[in-house]
């Protein structure tokens, strides 16, 4: 099937790993052109270099810290033209309302969602102007379902969601499409990590994490690709008259009626 990515350009925040990472490699096989964009500069230099070697497309790199003061404005200043953001980067801490410290949710929040924020604040004015472009931000399970102990994550993930729906709604008439999608548990690096903590304390083993992912749909976390594959497909041209939605990519999760 062809997607219809040849020759476009994509911006992925968060790149140098995980999810955004594997979007990246994705989007290559494409053909189609991308920036990546995270704050290792010595990863997005090894996977850009890895790119290059296996692809055509045009790979850029670009190490910065989006929660910094200016750097949406950076950011779009270098790259305006682009015809696909992902927005990816970000990860918040989980906890109940007392657990999670100011100092740390407010740096949580200043990468995730004033980070989603400042770039969609950016770029959806320029494609509309252009008449093309696709947003997608990338958010989580928890913003469909919030819990007590994942409380900053839930709420940062309810107003992207807030956002991606609103603006999703009238895009069309700019023929601009903005989208989410709601991740379950993965198996990224960071994802990994904490299993292996989590087993730790509960089994006294880390190695031992998979055995806590029986009760998860399909037994396991969802895979980077796998998740990865259906940002490719949503960006594409093959779900041209999708704006406005949040697909849950999660197994399922979003539908049982107990919490992991």
């Amino acid at each position: 099937m062809d997607l219809g990515l040849q020759n476009k350009t994509a911006l992925i925040t968060g790149a140098s790993q995980g999810v955004g990472r594997a979007t990246a490699r994705m989007l290559c096989a494409e053909g189609c052109n991308v920036i990546l964009v995270a704050r290792s500069a010595d990863d997005l230099g090894q996977l850009r270099d890895e790119l290059r070697e296996c692809s055509d497309a045009s790979v850029q790199a670009l190490s910065c810290d989006i929660a910094g003061k200016g750097a949406s404005e950076n950011i779009f200043a270098q790259f305006p033209d682009i015809d696909i953001l992902v927005n990816n980067a970000g990860a918040i801490p989980p906890g109940a309302i007392d657990d999670v410290e100011d100092p740390e949710w407010r740096a949580a929040w200043d990468l995730k969602v004033f980070g989603y924020i400042g770039l969609t604040r950016r770029y959806f004015p320029h494609m509309a102007k252009r008449g093309a472009g696709v947003i997608l931000n990338v958010m989580g399970a928890s913003g469909a379902r919030p819990g007590p102990k994942t409380i900053a994550i839930g709420m940062g993930n309810a107003s992207l969601a807030a956002m991606t729906k609103a603006i999703g709604g009238i895009s069309p008439q700019s023929g601009v499409r903005v989208i989410g999608i709601n991740p379950g548990p993965i198996a990224t690096e960071r994802g990994v990590r904490i299993m292996r903590s989590q087993a730790e304390n509960k089994l006294g083993d880390p190695d031992r994490w998979r055995e806590l992912t029986g009760d998860m749909p399909f037994g396991r976390p969802a895979e980077p690709d796998e998740v990865a594959s259906t940002i490719v497909f949503l960006v594409s041209e093959r779900a041209s008259y999708v704006s406005g939605a949040i697909l849950n990519v999660d197994g399922g999760m979003a539908n049982k009626t107990t919490d992991y």
